[in-house]
């Protein structure tokens, strides 16, 4: 339910979407976390990159709350190429 959650939310797309998964992996145990970031994964691979998340990480990094701050900086990490 995780990773399809996850996998949903990315392909939307939105900032509200993304600020979802963001606060989820802000408040996850490791393996909730996995399960997030293979839901992430999965959406981006399948879009064949056609998803810009990281930017609307760069938007939520001055979301006023700071565990989506912090969410979205785990995010932006891992579809930087380097956590995928």
């Amino acid at each position: 339910m995780t990773r399809q959650t996850a996998e949903a939310l990315t392909r939307a797309g939105t900032v509200a979407a993304v600020g979802l998964i963001a606060l989820a992996v802000a408040e996850a145990d490791d393996n909730r976390a996995d399960w997030l970031q293979t839901g992430v994964h999965d959406a981006l691979v399948d879009s064949g990159g056609g998803l810009d998340v990281a930017a609307v990480c760069g938007e939520l990094a001055r979301h006023p709350e700071e565990a989506v701050r912090r969410g979205a900086a785990d995010l932006s990490v891992w579809t930087d190429g380097n956590g995928l």
